[in-house]
């Protein structure tokens, strides 16, 4: 009754919201490419996700902005973090679990999800900046329990046979709603980074054959810096610094696909994922992964992303276990 009573409320609150984005058209702005464009500041329409307890953290908000033809665009993510189980604490200050190792985890207490009641049990070690959603055959088997910062790690188990699907959100969460930015390195507006690294018991590692798709990319300055070819995203050309003067910046949305997390989606066509090294994330300063390095680059898994690792903020990802 609690969570119905919530999303009535969510739902009430963005139907009654006023965007405060500029409304522009992608003729407008010259953008010729497939996604839809915003321009400037979101309107809040949940203040805050989330606060820690144990530790200092950003805040995680979540805006919405609005195109030319009146549709309303969730920022940085529509997300299912207030109804969802949280995947359980590998490392996590705001719940004060802060091992030193995996010898102080105990994982045999950690339930396994169901997702074929003759498969094996399989666990799954996950570091994401910022939030991921994670899903196994479809089935949501946990989101991130720090949508934003301090960062933090999870576990994850499951019970599932092979073949199996791997569907993960990936979001680099924003303070600035709709800009793609935060007050970050003496810069009221600096594009910050992403980053997901998951290694799992069956073997299964992230790396470049994985498949990654972006959905929302910003701040964009200068709109012909995107290029599209095909089925690739590419704002690699594009601005990915910091600067006092950001609140007209815009950004570029494309729609979730339906089901896309679902095992019978057909994501061949996405691009190849990109990885990245841990100098690129700079986790190096990070406990959450590296007081358990072993489970992740030291089990064969690499941070992968989309092609834009900075401005590339919520990215969808597929793969599929043989």
């Amino acid at each position: 009754m609690k969570k119905l009573i919530f999303v009535t409320m969510v739902f009430t609150l963005l139907g009654c919201t006023q965007v405060n984005s500029q409304v522009v058209s992608n003729s407008m702005t010259g953008y010729k490419g497939t996604g839809v464009v915003t321009q400037g500041a979101a309107t809040v329409a949940n203040p805050s996700l989330f606060t820690c307890h144990g530790g200092r953290s950003r805040v995680a908000a979540v805006g919405l902005q609005v195109d030319a033809h009146s549709n309303k665009w969730t920022v940085p993510s529509a997300n299912q973090f207030l109804s969802a189980n949280h995947a359980p604490d590998l490392f996590n200050e705001c719940s004060g679990v802060t091992p030193s190792d995996l010898s102080q985890i105990d994982i045999d207490a950690i339930p396994a999800i169901e997702i074929d009641a003759d498969g094996e049990v399989v666990i799954g070690y996950l570091f994401a900046d910022n939030y991921f959603e994670l899903y196994i055959n479809g089935k949501l088997v946990g989101v991130d329990a720090v949508p934003f910062t301090p960062f933090n790690s999870s576990l994850v188990k499951f019970k599932v046979k092979k073949p199996y699907n791997i569907a993960v959100k990936l979001v680099d969460w924003e303070e600035n709603l709709g800009l793609g930015s935060e007050n970050n390195r003496g810069k009221k507006y600096h594009a910050g980074d992403g980053g997901f690294i998951a290694s799992f018991s069956d073997g299964t590692v992230t790396n470049s054959e994985w498949l990654a798709q972006t959905f929302y990319t910003s701040p964009i300055y200068d709109l012909s810096c995107l290029k599209e070819q095909d089925q690739i995203r590419d704002s690699s050309t594009c601005f990915a610094g910091g600067t006092d003067d950001g609140a007209s910046a815009y950004a570029v949305h494309w729609p979730l696909p339906e089901n896309w997390e679902k095992k019978l989606f057909d994501y061949s066509h996405w691009p190849q994922a990109i990885t990245y090294t841990e100098d690129d994330i700079g986790v190096e300063n990070k406990k959450a992964y590296m007081n358990f390095r072993e489970k992740f680059a030291g089990a064969g898994a690499e941070f992968i992303w989309s092609s834009n690792v900075v401005l590339d903020n919520q990215v969808l990802l597929r793969y599929q276990v043989d």
